[in-house]
């Protein structure tokens, strides 16, 4: 079988991020990973001189100024031919048209100003106009030079671990039953639809770190806090299964519109629960059979010539989980902290858009948007619920 060689032009790759020295807590308790994303060097060729003619000493009041632009290796690394010019305008155009924006005219101008100019001009419309636009690059094969753009959600390196013995707590509490049952169905919709996992499935991520506390537990019968610990492993257990089984009846996603409608608000509580399920209502309505992980980056990905490096998966950092509170909780998340030091990069939703003539997809990231605000407004919810109940 023949492949088309296709590489990246210069060094406008995409950005890997550093070794993270610790990782946020739950959604309700929101802090930055203590790294940044490392940004492309600089190269040390001297870039082109744009300047306005020498007689014109008192014009410059009256005069706008094209920006002064390095010769990026995006560019650099083009040959000069009309082809190349010509493909790479009608790539910009196709880009353009697509995310609906007015690129600047830059073909007056010689090689290679005219191509830097309008990548630099594309880059600072699409920040401005694409909510989750990530980057741009040029890429160029034995037949074509085209554009390829990438959108992607940032999830702000957290965790979004849904704690579902609170909602335990609202089935048992005769004040707040109502809204359990309402959170139920958000529940079965993030369960069954969204594919959220649950971490009582041996499937799941959490599933193995449970277990992993578990066992510690069980060996460590030599200290006072031995049986508490293991009182508290066995409750996660028994408090995962039954809600578990609750969520998992299909019954409460043909009732969840039901329930929304006759649900009354008395105080802020029950008015940040009623919004809770407008959301995921819209969303299952909207986007009746996605999941969260249909835009998650391909982990074998072809063209992708950077070193191999491990990633933290989606499915690491979205969970049920059984609290996120307690003694269990914080030895687990510390578990997960030493992992995830260990990994370079996080996956996260992301979109590659190529312009190279053929029909681009009109996918976005609205649903992802929407999802983490949801899943970040759920998390926060039951986190408080102790508190609202005060």
């Amino acid at each position: 079988m023949n492949y088309v060689q296709t590489h990246y032009i210069g060094n406008n790759q995409p950005a890997r991020t550093r070794k993270a020295k610790a990782v946020v807590s739950t959604a309700q308790q929101v802090r930055a990973l203590d790294a940044k994303t490392e940004r492309c060097q600089r190269d040390s060729e001297r870039q082109t001189q744009i300047s306005t003619n020498t007689d014109a000493s008192n014009g410059f009041l009256k005069t706008s100024f094209l920006p002064k632009l390095k010769e990026t290796k995006m560019v650099q690394a083009c040959q000069k031919t009309a082809k190349t010019e010509k493909d790479f305008y009608k790539s910009l155009s196709q880009l353009a048209e697509h995310y609906k924006i007015e690129p600047m005219q830059t073909s007056q101008f010689d090689y290679p100003y005219n191509m830097a100019l309008a990548v630099w001009d594309m880059e600072e419309k699409l920040k401005q106009r694409v909510v989750n636009w990530q980057e741009i690059r040029l890429l160029q094969d034995s037949k074509k030079t085209y554009f390829i753009s990438e959108e992607k959600y940032n999830t702000g390196t957290t965790l979004y671990y849904i704690p579902i013995e609170p909602l335990y707590q609202m089935l048992h509490d005769p004040k707040y039953r109502r809204n359990a049952q309402l959170l139920v169905s958000v529940c079965s919709y993030l369960y069954h639809i969204a594919d959220i996992p649950y971490f009582r499935q041996e499937n799941s991520y959490l599933y193995w770190m449970y277990e992993m506390h578990k066992e510690w537990a069980e060996q460590d019968d030599e200290t006072d806090e031995a049986e508490a610990y293991q009182s508290e492993s066995s409750k996660a257990e028994v408090i995962g299964d039954c809600i578990e089984q609750k969520i998992f009846s299909t019954i409460n996603l043909q009732v969840f519109e039901q329930r929304l409608n006759a649900f009354k608000s008395r105080d802020t509580f029950d008015y940040k629960c009623w919004q809770v399920a407008c959301t995921a209502l819209a969303l299952y309505t909207e986007y009746p059979q996605e999941s969260i992980f249909r835009n998650a980056p391909m982990q074998d990905d072809p063209d992708n010539e950077e070193e191999e490096c491990e990633t933290i998966g989606m499915e690491k950092y979205i969970s049920f989980i059984s609290h996120t509170k307690g003694w269990l909780y914080e030895n687990i998340v510390e578990s997960i902290n030493n992992e995830f030091n260990e990994y370079g990069v996080m996956d996260e939703p992301t979109i590659c858009k190529c312009f190279d003539g053929r029909d681009v997809t009109s996918t976005n990231l609205d649903f992802e948007n929407r999802l983490f605000a949801l899943l970040d407004d759920m998390c926060s919810l039951l986190y408080n619920y102790k508190t609202a109940e005060k």
